[in-house]
């Protein structure tokens, strides 16, 4: 089964220097999932300055560059996991949230996780 992990944090933090815990303790998770075999994909996001919201509303499509006033949360990274339960990938994204609270004093945010469809 695999699964979408997306990261959500105040998009504030992305404007802060991630501490250099967080990158080792995810790395270290990163080399887990590789060699284990659950990990597809890792990544992290730019803040939405540097992207778009293209919508469909009222049969137009609009394109709006970011920053994004209306979004309070923003995804900043995402995982792409290959495993054999939602349980499991609950407990992956639990340690995602452990790797932020051991690293970065302060921060706070969630995990979501989605069961990619066909998977």
């Amino acid at each position: 089964m695999r699964f979408m992990t997306m990261i959500k944090m105040d998009e504030t933090a992305l404007s802060s220097e991630t501490p250099p815990g967080v990158y080792e303790a995810m790395g270290a998770f990163a080399q887990e999932g590789r060699v284990n075999g659950t990990l597809v994909e890792l990544g992290g996001l730019m803040p939405s300055s540097a992207g778009a919201i293209v919508s469909l509303a009222n049969g137009r499509i609009k394109a709006v560059d970011g920053p994004f006033a209306e979004a309070r949360e923003l995804v900043g990274g995402y995982a792409v996991i290959d495993v054999r339960s939602r349980e499991e990938a609950v407990e992956l994204g639990r340690r995602l949230m452990q790797i932020h609270l051991d690293n970065w004093p302060g921060w706070e945010g969630s995990c979501e996780i989605r069961q990619i469809a066909g998977s």
